[in-house]
């Protein structure tokens, strides 16, 4: 059914898509239709299965990537979906519109996306207030939603200022996530990635570990990485992850790479941002492999990149990961990834 319903709202420009389609499920959501949403899409798992990390227990192993929710608007009807948990952001300290539309491209033939958002956010304040609302609502379900808050830089912070603006979303945002990811690997905010090499990533992310060592409850700090980086790169990530004891990484990001891809005039396959969807399921899937092996197992890994059914779940789980995300897969899917996925597990 959803099939159908996708070739009508493929028809329309991405970004109104995605507006539209969840305002229209919280308005379900607001005249009492969640808990029917709910019951349609709760992923059927055994009694014994257990998905914990990072000293949380999750509901599911199937999470929804940050980008998606990206000020926190969606948690009820995203939770009504089934998701085991969602990261919210990538939240900046000061409000910014991001880049200048269009900005976000559907490729159909290749299951893919490119998006340039250049990190469009409410700013970590506002945020923040709009997860403190949800941490308080009344006799939430146990266990309940688990949140991430994906924090990053405003692009008129220079590079060697960058670990302030982190500093702020992660004081901001701390009593209301559940855990961090350090985004410096999206291609669409110009310089973000040179903050990927060793030793800006020591001084950005042990800064955030004295901050968090200073707290009564800390908040496990994990790193998002992209999968253009070389092998070299990733043993400078292993090195510092296992030196410092990060608590974990989130493996990858999206792609500048255009490789494999079907190329059709006029759809955007030409266009400046990062790739996701099927084309990068395969190199996503060894950079988790690789960081495993590596590290013999040592590093939490979040697995997330062209992860469209149960398989694909079950091959990055099978790499290395602890955990998967979804987030072109849940376009081309629809809103029953979640249970399709966790049918496999």
């Amino acid at each position: 059914m959803y099939r159908y319903l996708r070739n009508i709202l493929f028809l329309f420009p991405p970004e109104w898509v995605h507006y539209f389609s969840m305002n229209c499920l919280k308005v379900l959501c607001s005249i009492g239709l969640k808990g029917p949403i709910t019951s349609v899409f709760r992923p059927n798992l055994s009694g014994d299965q257990q998905w914990s990390m990072l000293g949380l227990d999750f509901k599911n192993p199937v999470g929804l990537g940050a980008g998606f929710d990206k000020n926190a608007r969606y948690l009820r009807e995203l939770e009504a979906l089934g998701f085991g948990f969602v990261e919210i952001g990538t939240v900046t300290p000061v409000a910014q519109k991001g880049n200048n539309k269009p900005r976000l491209f559907r490729l159909k033939k290749d299951q893919a996306l490119i998006n340039r958002m250049g990190f469009n956010n409410d700013g970590a304040g506002l945020i923040a207030e709009r997860l403190k609302k949800w941490k308080s609502r009344p006799s939430p379900q146990q266990p309940g939603l688990i949140i991430g808050g994906n924090i990053g830089k405003n692009k008129v912070t220079p590079n060697e200022d960058a670990w302030k603006d982190y500093e702020i979303c992660f004081k901001e945002l701390h009593p209301y996530v559940d855990y961090f990811v350090v985004n410096v690997s999206s291609p669409n905010t110009p310089g973000l990635r040179e903050l990927q090499e060793k030793e800006s990533l020591r001084r950005i992310l042990m800064h955030l570990q004295m901050i968090n060592n200073g707290k009564a409850v800390s908040k496990p700090i994990l790193l998002k990485i992209a999968p253009d980086l070389t092998k070299e790169q990733i043993d400078d990530v292993i090195s510092l992850a296992l030196e410092i004891k990060l608590d974990g990484i989130v493996a990858t990001n999206t792609t500048i790479s255009r490789e494999g891809l079907i190329h059709q005039k006029g759809i955007g396959n030409q266009e400046a941002g990062g790739l996701s969807g099927a084309p990068l399921k395969c190199p996503s899937t060894e950079v988790v492999r690789y960081i495993s092996e590596k590290s013999d197992g040592a590093i939490p890994l979040i697995a997330s990149g062209g992860i469209f059914n149960g398989q694909d779940a079950k091959d990055k789980l099978d790499a290395g990961a602890s955990l998967v995300q979804v987030w072109t897969g849940f376009i081309y899917e629809g809103p029953a990834i979640v249970k399709k996925i966790c049918q496999w597990l």
